[in-house]
């Protein structure tokens, strides 16, 4: 792989990637050893080599490579194409520049660089077409040309893999890290063992990207070695993560006053706080808070003398925490408050004996499938005494111009509710789980299309046992 820039001075490249332009250098991997050199590097351009050069015996060694007959392991492409192993030694001999750490230009860390990525040999389930849908998203220019079988036999068609070009302008991590990624997930067959820390790795290095990219169940599957399970976890995390967006406005928001939100939104808060406040609820559960918004209404109701913030991303507790001003809080309100991070899919034992939890536009940020895991871990699990839950009425939608040729108002929802559908779904798990319910609207009620927001509130029948 060649990784060029002409970003002036262009040596630069040696100081992000932390590899001096003026000598070879090596890394040792798993597999083999991993060459760095320079083949140009003037000012006005510069281009890194990264070579794999794979050990066929420790290929063997690792028990992999195996392409489905009795010689797989010593007859394949893995020495000749760029895979999942060169990904490995990508990470490693570029670790510090994945991170976007440089001592000598700390300032071209940040700055977006003139980039041209060249992969001569790339193994590409799905060919030049699954290249151009994964990387053209990310703002690259893209050029893949399939590679035949064989030159000689133009007969026998195009192999499995492509020449692959890619230009842009991006910051240097976010282009390792897009590569880091794409190599196994295009290669879709790794060459190691996956746990479930390699959901950690996918999320670290798809930070600002995955979350959002319309191929995102596809890489995840594929970088997850197609293990449902984790597939499964990895989807549950990104689809309870806010996008880039809302954290950037957030952040940017917690040294200034906070911004008026706007009159939907307020009036939301509003009708969630009287909910819990006619429940006559005191510890409560703000779950799936994402960067904070209903917290500070919460706190300012003085009979909530406990409030938990619940998010699986702790980049969002963080906003959250730097949006209330934790450090500086008052000690009597520090103790009302903490913020904790976990998964609402999955059961939590912390999260048990709550008067009250509340998921506000929090539902349609999941995948339909995962909806059952939610109703187990909140209703069954956690078993609040009431349940709030708030969801746009996607028949309100024809009220909005921008909406009314479809489509929905996040682009990370994954479904929104019609009020018959969102009955349906509320009706069947008050009934397993020993809840009444009741509807409210927020909003202004049309009488055709009915509130923009729809609200219930699921109350726990005395005396019912909770289904399992």
């Amino acid at each position: 792989m060649t990784l060029s820039t002409t970003h002036r001075p262009a040596t630069d490249l040696g100081f992000l990637l932390h590899k001096n332009p003026a000598r070879a250098q090596q890394v040792e991997v798993s597999t083999g050893t991993a060459h760095v050199f320079y083949p140009e590097a003037t000012d006005e351009r510069c281009t890194v080599a990264l070579l794999l050069e794979v050990d066929p015996i420790a290929l063997v060694r690792g028990n992999r490579g195996n392409e489905g007959f009795a010689l797989g392991q010593h007859v394949n492409d893995r020495p000749y194409a760029a895979s999942s192993l060169l990904a490995v030694a990508l990470g490693k001999a570029f670790a510090s520049a994945r991170r976007g750490v440089s001592k000598e230009r700390p300032d071209l860390v940040d700055q977006p660089l003139p980039l041209e990525v060249h992969l001569p040999a790339l193994s590409c389930r799905g060919g030049a077409e699954l290249a151009e849908r994964f990387f053209a998203p990310l703002g690259w220019q893209v050029e893949a040309r399939a590679l035949p079988l064989d030159e000689q036999f133009p007969e026998w068609g195009d192999s499995r893999h492509v020449d692959l070009r890619l230009r842009g302008t991006q910051r240097l991590a976010d282009a390792i890290n897009q590569l880091y990624v794409a190599l196994p997930v295009l290669d879709d067959a790794k060459h190691y063992w996956v746990s479930t820390d390699e959901i950690d790795k996918l999320l670290r290095a798809g930070s600002g990207w995955l979350a959002t990219h319309p191929e995102r169940e596809l890489i995840t599957q594929r970088y997850l070695a197609h293990q449902r399970s984790l597939a499964g976890q990895a989807m549950t995390r990104l689809a309870e993560v806010d996008d880039a967006d809302t954290f950037d406005d957030a952040v940017a928001e917690v040294a200034e006053a906070p911004e008026r939100p706007a009159p939907l939104a307020r009036l939301r808060q509003e009708a969630v706080v009287a909910a819990l406040r006619a429940a006559g609820a005191h510890r409560v559960l703000d779950l799936g808070c994402g960067a904070g918004a209903l917290l500070p209404a919460l706190l300012a109701e003085s009979s909530f003398t406990e409030v938990v913030g619940v998010d699986v991303s702790s980049r969002a507790l963080e906003v959250a925490a730097r949006r209330l001003r934790l450090d500086r809080m008052p000690d009597r309100q520090r103790a009302r408050v903490s913020l904790l991070q976990s998964a609402l899919t999955y059961r939590d034992a912390r999260l048990a004996g709550y008067d009250a939890a509340v998921l506000m536009e929090v539902v349609e940020h999941l995948d339909p499938d995962r909806l059952p895991a939610l109703e187990h871990a909140v209703f069954a699990a956690a078993a609040p005494s009431t349940a709030v839950v708030t969801t746009p009425n996607a028949e309100h939608n024809v009220r909005y111009p921008a909406l009314a040729g479809g489509g929905m108002r996040h682009r990370d929802h994954r479904f929104e509710w019609t009020r018959a559908e969102f009955a349906e779904w509320a009706d069947g798990v008050a009934a397993r789980r020993g809840y009444a319910v009741r509807y409210l609207g927020v909003g202004g009620d049309d009488p055709e299309v009915g509130p923009p927001t729809q609200l219930a509130v699921f109350t726990r029948t005395p005396g019912q046992e909770v289904a399992a």
